[in-house]
């Protein structure tokens, strides 16, 4: 006879097989009885009916989190549109887009902002006191954006580029204009007149280039994709008449043809959306700072973070906080792993994945944690 099995070697060999199982099952299973009333009578489901496919890529979208479990039970089989209109009203919504803009501008560990200024950008976003373009104006007029950006060379560089979209190397007069506002000298900048740092960033802020520049961004950002040239302008227009419109601009973003197409594509979750998605999938809360930071930093710095993924998510599950159950509390195996399907992938399972993990049950060494780890190791958990 050979030398028994490890009960880790055991774990790792039921992990592999659901995960190459997982592989082979597909992405996407009919949901079944999701228009049948309880008296057997069909009912007319919203348009855009939110499913949990639906929900769960619309979150990562707009919040940058997976829903929340009161969010799952509240809004699906309803309609989307309630879903972005209450959302998008929502101060958690201007605290992803701030998290978003500094991000985009590299403000980021050591160089994030501090100050009550930029602190106070999504209340006052919410509260209705700051539309997007002030408060992308008080961003780039922070101590920190100075500090990641220093010189009047680079400052002036980054602040046409990413502010203005403005490929330099073409507009060398009006970089070194820039560079003679930031050093107090009197001229005129992009047809408007200034003498000081903070005229570079208003002049570059208050032009069409930004409007433009700001909602091919915001609209690549949330359906992965170049915008369509002429609504693109038509939405560039409205933004800098308007910059109060834009979240009537995501509204309909998110409701158009180009979204429903967002929807059937399968996309990368990013480090900061992981972090974020393995606390709301396992806690049921989004991490705070102390525990998110650490985590997406570390990530950050690899140029492959699959493994640390995985050791992350092995780490949150061994830690006492996450409440697995043992098996003798599940009264069905079968219904537990059909839940889990839902709640990390958007989807429900398969016959033939439930199947498996019920047979993985079987064995004495594999453990609900043992499940739960290969369904967050596996590369369907780390695309949306």
């Amino acid at each position: 006879m050979g030398a028994p099995k490890s009960p880790a070697s055991s774990a790792v060999r039921w992990s592999f097989g659901i995960a190459t199982l997982l592989a082979v099952g597909g992405v996407a299973t009919a949901q079944s009885g999701a228009g049948d009333g309880q008296d057997g009578r069909t009912q007319a489901r919203p348009v855009f009916a939110l499913d949990h496919h639906m929900l769960r890529t619309v979150c990562l979208d707009l919040l940058g989190r997976p829903p929340l479990p009161e969010e799952r039970a509240e809004w699906l089989d309803k309609d989307l549109r309630d879903f972005l209109k209450q959302t998008t009203s929502g101060l958690e919504f201007w605290e992803h887009w701030l998290e978003e803009q500094l991000y985009f501008f590299l403000l980021i560990d050591n160089f994030r902002p501090e100050n009550e200024g930029v602190k106070a950008v999504p209340e006052k976003l919410f509260e209705g006191r700051l539309n997007p373009r002030e408060a992308v104006h008080r961003i780039v007029l922070s101590p920190s954006f100075e500090l990641r950006n220093p010189g009047a060379d680079t400052f002036v560089t980054v602040v046409m580029e990413q502010l203005a979209g403005m490929r330099v190397q073409k507009r060398i007069r009006d970089l070194e204009i820039g560079k003679a506002l930031y050093d107090g000298k009197p001229g005129t900048f992009l047809k408007h007149h200034g003498d000081s740092q903070a005229d570079v960033v208003k002049i570059c802020v208050e032009s069409k280039d930004f409007a433009r520049e700001f909602i091919s961004r915001e609209y690549e950002r949330m359906l992965h994709r170049a915008g369509p040239k002429k609504p693109l302008s038509s939405w560039s227009r409205s933004f800098h008449k308007d910059p109060a419109e834009y979240r009537d601009l995501v509204r309909t973003w998110m409701t158009s043809e180009e979204y429903m197409r967002r929807l059937e594509e399968q996309h990368p979750l990013s480090n900061r959306a992981f972090v974020n998605a393995l606390h709301v999938d396992l806690l049921g809360r989004m991490p705070t700072r102390a525990e998110a930071e650490p985590m997406r930093e570390a990530l950050d710095g690899l140029g492959d973070s699959a493994p640390l993924r995985s050791i992350l998510a092995r780490l949150l599950l061994d830690s006492g906080r996450v409440r697995v159950p043992s098996k003798g509390e599940l009264s069905s195996r079968r219904d537990w792993a059909a839940s889990l399907f839902p709640r990390f992938f958007g989807r429900e399972a398969s016959v033939t994945e439930l199947d498996a993990i019920c047979e993985a049950l079987d064995e004495p060494s594999c453990q609900p944690s043992t499940i739960l780890y290969a369904l967050l190791s596996h590369p369907e958990y780390h695309r949306f």
